[in-house]
């Protein structure tokens, strides 16, 4: 199914709204991507920090009429509403959960179901298209996410039916690992900085905005640092997903090398990706839960991390 066209309803992740005058300069000095850089044809991912430049989320960010939207792991919304509010008490800038405003659809292989809606959606990642009330991102080559306003997300659906195979929730998250795209979950919440998510590999941290929450932290990382724990991928021979921040361990090392990020059944087997150390991760005897548990090996992802190119952005 995840190398076939097919649609699923998001429904694992919530919808926070910031908006009014002040929205956008507002969330400059709150988050690692460039508010700048968004406009009507681009979105990004992004990250909210702590001042230690832990992230408290991940999201991908749209511009919406007044404001912006940022979709995220629904459990995280009320603690990163609260966070943010504390900040925007002097900014003409109003935060709310808009979850229940939309419904929000993953596609895979499905450009001619957009097509069909009046969405010509560009290759490019990143890349935004309007159609009445209806947007569309590509998020990934060949994927894209459909944002529909709650009252016309049955007849939306409909038509999408009409052309593509439901898929589950699963197979989406499958898609999202493939693409290397990791995700800040309740559970790995304040665990790691960005750039162990390989974050500013795909868009979501700007080197050269200026000052937000956290930003030296990762920017020295960047600049000065050597960073000892990265984002992998990797297959799993086993039926039960692991959570995310399940420890992973090597016999080389006395205590656990990495969590797991996100994973997704493929088949007869698992497919993750998990933050490492790079050392242990380069090593290849990893394993899952204890230094007995079942074993990993990795995967290829489908970028480069490249510091003089992740800096320029």
């Amino acid at each position: 199914m995840a190398d076939s066209a097919f649609f699923c309803t998001l429904s694992h992740e919530g919808v926070l709204a910031v908006r009014g005058a002040d929205a956008s300069k507002f969330l400059q000095g709150q988050l690692t991507c460039n508010l700048n850089y968004l406009s009507d044809t681009q979105a990004s991912l992004g990250a909210r920090c702590t001042q230690k430049g832990r992230m408290q989320s991940s999201f991908r960010i749209v511009l919406e009429g007044d404001g912006v939207l940022l979709a995220m792991a629904s459990e995280l919304l009320e603690p990163q509403l609260a966070d943010l509010k504390k900040y925007a008490v002097f900014s003409k800038s109003k935060l709310t959960d808009e979850s229940a405003a939309w419904v929000r659809f993953g596609l895979d292989h499905g450009d001619a179901a957009l097509s069909s809606l009046g969405l010509e959606l560009p290759a490019d990642t990143d890349s935004v298209v309007r159609h009445e009330s209806l947007i569309a991102i590509r998020v990934s080559p060949d994927r894209a996410e459909l944002w529909v306003a709650a009252d016309q997300a049955d007849l939306i659906k409909s038509k999408l039916s009409a052309l593509l195979s439901e898929g589950t929730l699963n197979h989406w998250l499958l898609g999202q690992i493939r693409a290397g795209i990791g995700q800040v979950m309740p559970s790995t919440r304040e665990l790691f900085i960005p750039q162990m998510l390989n974050l500013q590999a795909v868009g979501g941290v700007s080197f050269k905005k200026g000052c937000y929450t956290g930003q030296e932290i990762v920017a020295r990382m960047q600049y000065l640092g050597k960073l000892k724990r990265r984002l992998y991928r990797l297959t799993l021979d086993a039926s039960e997903l692991p959570e995310p921040g399940t420890s992973l361990f090597s016999p080389s090392h006395g205590s656990s090398i990495g969590e797991v990020v996100l994973a997704a059944s493929a088949g007869q087997n698992i497919e993750l990706l998990a933050v490492l150390q790079a050392e242990a991760a380069e090593g290849g005897d990893i394993h899952l839960g204890t230094l007995e548990g079942p074993a990993l090996h990795l995967l290829d992802l489908p970028y480069q991390l490249d510091r003089d190119r992740e800096i320029q952005r």
